[in-house]
């Protein structure tokens, strides 16, 4: 199939990557699982073997007509541990290498379908300007988005990074969460070709 360079030439991809079903089921469990492995995780809290002290028994078992008690660290007094402790955890999902990039050809094919993929020759930029940066995207009718370099660009990253609703990221950085939620994908010929020898 051919894809439209901004330009108004002709691009010619592979099917296979290019032009897939969007399959809503895979690309949510690909992109839930994203979300859930960029989760922290380390939220923790203190039992009542944790917290110091309380190694001795604070009273004699009977005949205090208080209640009995072993340590001064049990959850139901002042300072005690936490009763069911927060302990810090992964939230990682497994996703199969083969699951995963059938994911990315779904969502590459949808934003073409919908015409939110963006294919110029060539995204550099003069210098590090913001206004540069900002021209640019205006010449491609793009206000809101990803742009998707080659390789690491310091000029596109520099310029790009204090418009308030453009992403940066590189062609093998690309995950699906920034895909999907991109309204518009900017991407040079030259990314474009590194992800789709990666899906092929």
């Amino acid at each position: 199939m051919d894809i439209k360079l901004q330009s108004g030439e002709a691009l010619s991809v592979s099917d296979s990557v290019f032009g897939r079903d969007f399959n809503e089921g895979l690309v949510h469990e690909v992109v839930t699982a994203h979300l859930a492995g960029s989760r922290s995780g380390t939220k923790a809290q203190k039992n009542r073997a944790e917290r110091s002290g309380g190694g001795k028994k604070p009273w004699r078992q009977k005949g205090t007509g208080r209640a009995r008690a072993g340590t001064i660290r049990s959850p139901l007094w002042r300072k005690g541990g936490i009763t069911f402790a927060a302990q810090p955890r992964s939230f990682d999902k497994k996703v199969n290498r083969k699951a995963y990039r059938a994911a990315m050809r779904a969502i590459l094919s949808e934003l073409v379908r919908q015409d939110r993929l963006v294919v110029v020759e060539d995204l550099s930029i003069e210098a590090p300007k913001t206004r540069l940066m900002a021209a640019r995207l205006g010449e491609l009718g793009v206000d809101k988005g990803l742009v998707v370099t080659e390789a690491a660009d310091e000029k596109i990253y520099l310029a790009s990074r204090n418009l308030p609703h453009i992403g940066n990221t590189t062609a093998k950085s690309v995950d699906p969460v920034s895909l999907v939620g991109a309204e518009k994908v900017v991407m040079s010929v030259g990314a474009l070709k590194l992800i789709e020898e990666w899906l092929s």
